[in-house]
C-alpha cells in the first residue's frame, strides 16, 4: 500500500502554531517523520514550534520550490510508494496554493496516491473572507507585473474584468512594493472602485481595510514593508 500526502498548513507569520492550528493537523505533523517543502530550514523552525516529537535533525526533508525542475519531482513520491506517510509545507499558510507544491500534489493524483488537506490559515481566503467584496465569484491572479506601463495596464484590465463578471479580483504583493502599487491602484483605477488591503493576516499587527480607490490616495504607508492580498471590485 502507498502512504498519504498530507497537506499540512503552517502560520503566516511568528505565532505560535497553537494560535491558528486545529489540534487534528498538529497531531499529523508531529506523527510524520518525512516531509517535502519549499524551503528546509524555515520547515525545521516550525516542525520544532509545533512541538514535533523526534529531533529535527533526524527528520527526512526534501525541498520543492519555483526552483526544482519537473523531472525531479516524480523521485519525490518514492517514500510514498514505499508507504510512508508524507508532509507537504509551504513557506507559510496552505501548501499548493499560489505555491510550488501544487505539481506535487498533481504527480501525487496521477499514480493514485491519496491527498488529505488539512486545516489551517490561508491568507487569500482570510483576505476574501475580510474584504466586504463579492465572495462568490472571484480571482487569483498571484503578483502584477512589477514594472511600467505593464503593472498600470494589468490593473485597467482586472478592472474591466470586476465591472464586466461581477467578480472580485485579487492579487499578492512582497513587502518592498506593497506601498508602490497601493498607490498605483489608487490613481490608476476609478475613483470608486474598491480597494482591499489585507496585511499580516491573522497575526497580531494585522490590518484589513477596503476602501473606495480615491480614498486610499495618500495612504500608501499603512501597507508598507507588509506582505499584502489586495482584492478589488465594483
Amino acid at each position: 500500500m502507498t502512504g498519504t500526502l498530507y497537506l499540512i498548513p503552517v502560520p503566516l507569520g511568528p505565532v505560535s502554531p497553537d494560535a491558528c492550528l486545529p489540534p487534528e493537523t498538529l497531531a499529523v505533523a508531529r506523527r510524520l517523520d518525512h516531509f517535502i517543502v519549499e524551503r528546509a530550514k524555515t520547515t525545521r523552525a516550525h516542525l520544532k514550534a509545533m512541538g514535533h516529537p523526534q529531533p529535527i535533525q533526524a527528520l527526512q526533508i526534501e525541498e520543492l520550490n519555483e526552483h526544482t525542475p519537473s523531472a525531479a519531482i516524480p523521485p519525490l513520491l518514492t517514500p510514498l510508494k514505499a508507504g510512508h506517510d508524507v508532509g507537504l509545507l509551504s513557506e507559510a499558510g496552505c501548501p499548493a496554493v499560489a505555491d510550488p507544491g501544487a505539481a506535487l500534489v498533481m504527480a501525487a493524483h496521477r499514480e493514485n496516491i491519496p491527498v488529505v488537506p488539512l486545516i489551517g490559515p490561508s491568507s487569500i481566503l482570510l483576505a476574501l473572507m475580510a474584504s466586504g467584496l463579492g465572495g462568490q465569484r472571484f480571482a487569483f491572479h498571484g503578483y502584477l507585473p512589477a514594472k511600467e506601463p505593464e503593472r498600470s495596464d494589468k490593473i485597467r484590465d482586472l478592472e474591466k474584468t470586476a465591472r464586466r463578471d461581477q467578480s472580485t479580483q485579487m492579487f499578492i504583493e512582497t513587502p518592498y512594493r506593497s506601498a508602490v502599487l497601493l498607490e498605483t491602484l489608487a490613481t490608476t483605477l476609478a475613483p470608486g472602485t474598491f480597494i482591499s488591503v489585507g496585511a499580516d493576516l491573522s497575526l497580531p499587527g494585522q490590518l484589513v481595510q477596503t476602501r473606495s480607490a480615491k480614498n486610499w490616495r495618500g495612504l500608501s504607508d499603512t501597507v508598507k514593508d507588509r506582505l499584502v492580498v489586495f482584492g478589488i471590485g465594483i
